[in-house]
C-alpha cells in the first residue's frame, strides 16, 4: 500500500490524548490517526450519499413509504 505524509495540527489537549491513547494501546499516534480518519470518510461518504438519494427522491416526485411498506416491499413483513 502506498502511503503519503501529511501534516495534522492537534489542538494540544487532543495530542496529549492521542498520546496517551497509543501508550496506553501499544499502537502508534498515526495507527489511530489513520484509523479514525478512514472510519469517519466511511461515515461521511456515506451521508453524502443518503443525503444525494434524498435529493434525487424528491426531485422524483415520487411519494415516500412508510416502514410497513418498505418491509412489505423487501419481503419482511411477517
Amino acid at each position: 500500500m502506498s502511503t503519503r505524509r501529511t501534516p495534522v495540527r492537534l489542538p494540544d489537549k487532543t495530542y496529549v490524548r492521542l498520546k496517551a491513547l497509543a501508550a496506553r494501546t501499544g499502537q502508534t499516534a498515526t495507527f489511530h490517526m489513520r484509523k479514525a480518519i478512514e472510519e469517519h470518510l466511511l461515515d461521511a461518504e456515506d451521508l453524502a450519499a443518503a443525503e444525494q438519494a434524498l435529493i434525487e427522491h424528491r426531485k422524483s416526485g415520487d411519494a415516500p413509504l412508510s416502514l410497513d411498506e418498505l418491509d412489505a416491499a423487501l419481503g419482511l413483513d411477517s
